[in-house]
């Protein structure tokens, strides 16, 4: 029994570093002849960046910024690594309100402050007022502790983006609010980060009540039309997955990555093939990466999930809808009563809700994106990049999207239950306590109220139009895009 249990493990491992090898050769391909020029190059970093071998505290703490260390308890057993930044180089007056960054899949916390501090959303929103908390999913780099079990059993690992959702962040929001004694919190997600918001804030109500504003950065509900490289998955029975990458971690941290992070980024021509691999397994283009930082890029992602959670990804693909896992007819009659799985029901969330989508992400399909925008009932504004990757938002962010990202979440932090702002195009913006956004056309001689409720949000110009045609103010139920 005991050979078997090894053979197993081991043949999990061996599966693991052959899919490295093949992410490494895709990425080679496509980064083409500078490659082959580096490979004859000894043009080397002079230093390796010391951000290579620290963890987030320290990378946290090396750019000035104060950070603590806290462990999360879920209910089923599993301690969390969750960071903070109390605040920023500048240290503020009045209320901070906590935002919680979540990482998306095979990520970690450290995606959030892996760029210089002008570049990285975590310093950015630290520095702009907020009481920023960072998480960490379970079965990454920073989440590998268990009251009782530990990640050299199977069990560790029999989770999937179900208990990301519905385990982890409850215990996480509680937590924020417990340390920080507010009520509400701003929640940020990207990919999977998003996608466990969806599953829990449309499940777990009093969860959904606790979160103020639901900020997705490349929003995931469902992955029909995906081009992931991680989905090809989907083409392989989940028997099959399971006897090739065995039943704990699929891509974690490893020691041949930290080589090649060492090794092979540190070059200055072969960084680029290093980016492509962030291409490969994410979306990111390398437009929006700064190339000299790959080596560090690379010790921190891959962070590491479990297999049954890449199952739970192919199961997706292959529904088009956002499930919970499939245990197969017997096994779901045991965990849900019912012989398939139950659906989370986007149209349930009723938490204001602001969504960034475009760009390379390749988990986030724009045609997925489009189905997902019809069905979130409270969605108070998207943006979608027109132009190409710098626009993208992501964990490791380009410029012009932390901009707009920064800008949407200090305007929205002003908009309290009686506090009002005025956005560009002259349209004034005021959010009251039922979580209704109303939208005031601005004019020199007259202020004309339309009214926004649920579903619908308006632009000036249609806003204009009815103030026209009413004396007072209208309803304007027309799904188009608020421009600020």
């Amino acid at each position: 029994m005991i050979g078997g249990f090894r053979e197993r493990s081991a043949r999990g491992q061996t599966m693991l570093c052959v899919l490295v090898c093949v992410l490494f050769l895709s990425a080679l391909v496509h980064s083409g002849p500078a490659v082959s020029r580096a490979w004859h190059s000894d043009d080397l970093q002079q230093e390796l960046d010391p951000e290579v071998g620290m963890n987030i505290t320290e990378i946290i703490r090396r750019w000035g910024y104060p950070a603590e260390e806290h462990q999360v308890l879920t209910e089923d057993g599993y301690i969390l690594g969750v960071n903070r930044i109390p605040w920023g180089l500048k240290p503020s007056k009045g209320a901070r309100p906590a935002v919680f960054l979540q990482h998306g899949l095979l990520a970690a916390g450290s995606n959030w402050i892996t760029n210089p501090p002008t570049s990285s959303l975590g310093y950015v929103l630290a520095d702009a007022g907020y009481d920023v908390w960072i998480g960490n999913s379970r079965g990454n780099t920073w989440s590998r502790k268990h009251r009782t079990l530990s990640p050299y059993e199977d069990e560790f690992w029999r989770f999937s983006h179900d208990e990301l959702a519905l385990k982890d962040l409850p215990a996480v929001v509680d937590h924020i609010l417990k340390v920080t004694g507010q009520e509400q919190i701003f929640y940020i997600g990207h990919s999977q980060g998003t996608t466990i918001a969806f599953m829990a804030f449309s499940t777990l109500p009093e969860l959904a009540s606790k979160i103020r504003l639901f900020f997705g950065l490349a929003p995931v509900a469902t992955v029909a039309f995906t081009g992931s490289p991680m989905t090809k998955l989907s083409f392989l029975p989940d028997a099959v997955i399971w006897d090739l990458f065995g039943r704990r971690d699929f891509l974690p941290q490893s020691a041949m990555i930290k080589w090649l992070a060492e090794h092979v980024c540190a070059k200055h021509l072969l960084s680029e093939l290093c980016g492509n691999i962030f291409f490969v397994l994410c979306g990111f283009d390398e437009k929006n990466l700064n190339m000299t930082r790959t080596p560090v890029y690379t010790t921190h992602c891959p962070a590491g999930t479990s297999v049954q959670n890449m199952i739970h990804w192919a199961q997706a693909v292959h529904t088009g809808r956002l499930m919970a896992f499939d245990f197969g007819a017997a096994g779901n009659m045991k965990h849900y009563n019912q012989s398939t799985p139950p659906e989370y029901r986007v149209q349930d969330m009723k938490v204001p809700t602001a969504l960034f989508s475009g760009g390379q992400d390749t988990l986030a399909d724009s045609k997925d994106v489009a189905v997902l925008l019809t069905q979130v009932p409270n969605l108070v504004y998207h943006q979608q990049a027109v132009s190409a990757p710098p626009s993208l938002p992501g964990p490791i962010i380009s410029p012009a999207a932390l901009k707009a990202i920064e800008a949407r979440c200090c305007m929205f932090k002003r908009a309290s239950h009686s506090e009002r702002f005025i956005g560009p195009d002259r349209v004034l913006l005021q959010f009251d306590s039922l979580h209704t956004w109303r939208v005031f056309c601005r004019e020199p001689m007259r202020e004309q109220c339309c009214h926004a409720s649920g579903n619908y949000l308006v632009s000036q110009s249609a806003c204009e139009q009815v103030a026209q045609r009413a004396p007072g103010h209208s309803a304007v139920k027309q799904h188009v895009g608020l421009n600020l």
